[in-house]
């Protein structure tokens, strides 16, 4: 029964293969065939020799095989190059004779060899078809766990600065005739500063949304790296005054396409991370080196550095650092991951590793012409 059934499961994927033909495939094997033909003429007439025009017809069925769906462009073509060499270029010419020697040989071994080379053109395609699907799968697979790592950074980031915005307001309702002037304003700055987080946050995940909703591609244009890290620190120091910032421009004047304001975003991420992550008061750096090829952003904090277990999977959405303390400013997951779609839809690659003393981030993007779309 199972004998039966793969017998009849082969046969009809046979007939499939066989009928899958379309105009188009029928005006590839037209069109080959009269260029074989016309080159196998120009031949004959040169050289007043018919032993290797066969060659050619041999060569067009290699190439109908290659570019046609299916077995039967390649059957017909070569049965129509066997019926071409009997009538054009064999004695007595414009006519047919079947009965000429070696004939049958000529006409099944090129036969053999048209369905032969259709049937491994046709398996190369059709596992061109299978990596691409599971190309595609493994990208869907790839997108769902960034979508449920992101998920997790933002329920975690998210309930940090709330649990201090509940709590501050409440100190101060439950405790406003307690509390001194200071202690107030204490309490409403605590306020103000989680609320910019959660601002911060709407912001990144807004950014994030956009890009992934566009097929994760951006509008690029011709920007000045030196004005990009500048405003992007000019955003960083509204938003924390006292954050110290130290700004290596680079000596050439160098314009790359990208979307200006998302880059800035991920400067702006990469820099608040330190300032709050680093444990540290020098100054945190900022500089750009510029190659041949591509242009590589680097922020450098001299703080605690990174644990090493945490470093393959900190752009996850996952990242957490162990000084993370119980106020708004919290781990670094949501930032960092959205630092990392920003610089993938770019098309250039982001990273972290630690030194001898603090942690370096950095990522690069192409110099490339602007793409517009």
């Amino acid at each position: 029964m199972d004998k039966n059934g793969g017998w009849r499961r082969g046969k009809a994927a046979f007939l499939n293969q066989l009928w899958q033909c379309t105009w188009k495939d029928a005006a590839i094997t037209f069109g080959v065939l009269f260029i074989a033909t016309a080159a196998a003429f120009v031949y004959y007439r040169i050289s007043a020799s018919n032993i290797n025009v066969v060659m050619f017809y041999t060569l067009a069925l290699l190439f109908i095989s290659r570019l046609t769906s299916g077995y039967l462009p390649g059957i017909a073509a070569a049965m129509v190059s066997v019926v071409c060499v009997n009538y054009l270029f064999t004695y007595p010419y414009l006519q047919l004779n079947f009965t000429l020697d070696g004939y049958p040989v000529t006409f099944i071994c090129m036969l053999v060899v048209s369905v032969i080379t259709s049937a491994s053109a046709s398996h190369m395609k059709q596992q061109s078809r299978i990596l691409a699907e599971r190309e595609k799968m493994l990208a869907e697979a790839e997108k769902e766990k960034m979508r449920a790592n992101l998920l997790r950074a933002v329920s975690h980031d998210l309930r940090t600065p709330l649990t201090g915005i509940i709590g501050a307001s409440s100190s101060y309702l439950e405790n406003e005739e307690k509390l001194d002037t200071d202690e107030k304003r204490a309490l409403v700055s605590h306020i103000g500063e989680d609320a910019n987080w959660l601002l911060n946050m709407v912001e990144n995940l807004l950014t994030v949304t956009r890009i992934r909703n566009d097929s994760a591609s951006v509008n690029k244009s011709l920007e000045p790296v030196e004005e990009v890290m500048s405003e992007a620190v000019f955003r960083l120091k509204k938003r924390i005054p006292d954050a110290n910032i130290r700004v290596l421009l680079p000596e050439e004047f160098v314009m790359i396409p990208m979307d200006a304001t998302l880059i800035e975003q991920v400067l702006v991420n990469l820099m608040e991370n330190a300032v709050f992550h680093a444990g540290s008061t020098e100054p945190i750096e900022c500089r750009a080196e510029i190659g041949r090829d591509t242009v590589t952003f680097f922020v450098t904090d001299q703080g605690v550095g990174i644990d090493e277990d945490k470093l393959e999977t900190i752009f996850d959405g996952t990242g957490q650092t162990e000084n993370s303390s119980a106020d708004g400013h919290k781990g670094m997951g949501i930032g960092l991951s959205i630092c990392k779609t920003i610089i993938v839809a770019h098309g250039g690659t982001i990273s972290a590793r630690n030194l001898e003393r603090g942690a370096q981030f950095g990522f690069t993007l192409p110099r490339g012409e602007a793409n517009e779309d």
